[in-house]
């Protein structure tokens, strides 16, 4: 099995590979073993099995790749496998917060070993491929931090207490910078990654697309602009919504983006219970929710086609992990696109499938992206919770089109 090898970060190696991995447990300071123990729902994961799982990575797929390593602790590699079914059998994903054993000391320690050994083997210099595989699980643990952001919000807003995870930089209260229709281009247009630095696979090969003409708006949807569907009765009336969003909105009683508490003026963020900020991303929708909200404002969601052109000459900046923030916060004022990085995930009309000439990565790799291109739906630019240097213009998330506990927001677009 090997891995095609790309040019690493100019930041040395070393220093990435401790900066990277110390930073998924900074994001753990000031939680208690019993917070990091919960599973909230099944989408969900422990923060302390987070801790584990990105550490079983690098073990299977960095230390492993030695036929002479043997693992210090072989019964977990069941307990941490996520969905490698060529690696081996796993622990039920909805059973994760059974697992009381190991402990978090243990598994703190599992990690400061693994780690030494990794570090152990960039300082005396490493093949090509076996750098692709450590960036890659670098990569993977940055995907991680960003889920154990979200998993924790959801587990502390099931606290009926609504406790903070911590207090978040004070925010510069701003005006939204008004809502306008950009065009963008029309025709043949290339899309995917140019293969000069990391990507997923999912982002390649690099093609040729078509575009028809539409414009995006300039900057996200806001609460105000949200909070006005939801008043009007968009999530009672059915002819704004598909199908199986209807029914999700029916079985489960929605009546507001999740979060969002009952007065319809506040809402649960990681520093707890704050005042709903009108010019702020709406924040923690659906693709149900994004797609009646478009239908409900005379508009559409953009292709991740039309996005990615949009984006093709923008630097990557936003407000971001790096930023302490953990809430998106109102564009500022300026012209062209906003926000098309940070802040929140935008839905797109696309679904998460292949492009053409697409080929996984060979072996038990090929399982990261390749076998969930069914029944997803691709976002775009990042989030609040995203490390600044793990986003592309090419990068291509994609959640089920009922999830909404990631930051995920709205962008409109219009046909022209």
């Amino acid at each position: 099995m090997s891995v095609p090898a790309f040019t690493l970060y100019t930041e040395d190696a070393v220093a990435r590979f401790r900066r990277i991995r110390h930073q998924t447990l900074a994001l753990c300071m000031g939680l208690s073993g019993e917070d990091l123990q919960v599973q909230s729902m099944p989408d969900a994961s422990p923060g302390k099995w987070h801790l584990a799982h990105t550490t079983w990575f690098f073990e299977q797929f960095v230390l492993g790749h030695d036929p002479a390593y043997r693992s210090p602790n072989p019964e977990w590699h069941y307990l941490f496998n996520s969905y490698y079914e060529s690696v081996g059998p796993m622990h039920a994903r909805p059973q994760r917060g059974l697992l009381s054993r190991p402990t978090l000391e243990e598994i703190c320690d599992y990690r400061a070993r693994i780690d030494e050994a990794v570090d152990e083997r960039l300082v005396h210099g490493i093949t090509p491929e076996l750098a692709a595989r450590i960036e890659l699980g670098l990569q993977h643990e940055q995907q991680h931090q960003e889920l154990l952001l979200t998993d924790i919000k959801h587990m502390l807003s099931c606290n009926p207490l609504l406790p903070a995870y911590r207090q978040a930089p004070a925010q510069v209260q701003s005006r939204a910078a008004h809502l306008r229709f950009l065009p963008g281009r029309q025709g043949p247009v290339d899309i995917g990654h140019p293969g000069d630095s990391f990507a997923y696979d999912n982002e390649t090969p690099r093609h040729t697309t078509w575009l028809s003409a539409h414009a995006l708006a300039n900057r996200l949807v806001t609460n105000a602009e949200y909070l006005a569907f939801v008043r009007d009765g968009g999530y009672r009336e059915a002819g704004l919504w598909l199908s199986d969003g209807w029914a999700l909105v029916q079985r489960e009683g929605w009546q507001r983006p999740l979060y969002w508490q009952e007065d319809l003026a506040s809402e649960f963020t990681l520093a707890g219970v704050s005042p709903l900020d009108p010019h702020a991303p709406v924040c923690h929708v659906s693709y149900f929710e994004a797609d009646a909200f478009a239908r409900w404002a005379d508009a559409r969601l953009p292709t991740e086609a039309e996005w990615e052109d949009a984006v093709a000459q923008l630097p990557v900046d936003g407000n971001f992990q790096d930023d302490l923030r953990f809430h998106p916060a109102a564009a500022p004022l300026g012209d062209g696109h906003l926000q098309m990085y940070g802040d929140v995930w935008e839905w797109t009309a696309s679904p998460y499938v292949s492009y053409p000439g697409f080929k996984p990565l060979p072996g038990a790799l090929g399982e990261y992206n390749g076998k969930f291109m069914n029944g997803q739906w691709v976002l775009r630019g990042g989030s609040c919770a995203t490390p600044r240097d793990h986003i592309r213009a090419s990068y291509r998330n994609f959640f089920p089109p009922h999830a909404r506990w990631q930051f995920a927001g709205i962008r409109l677009g219009q046909d022209r």
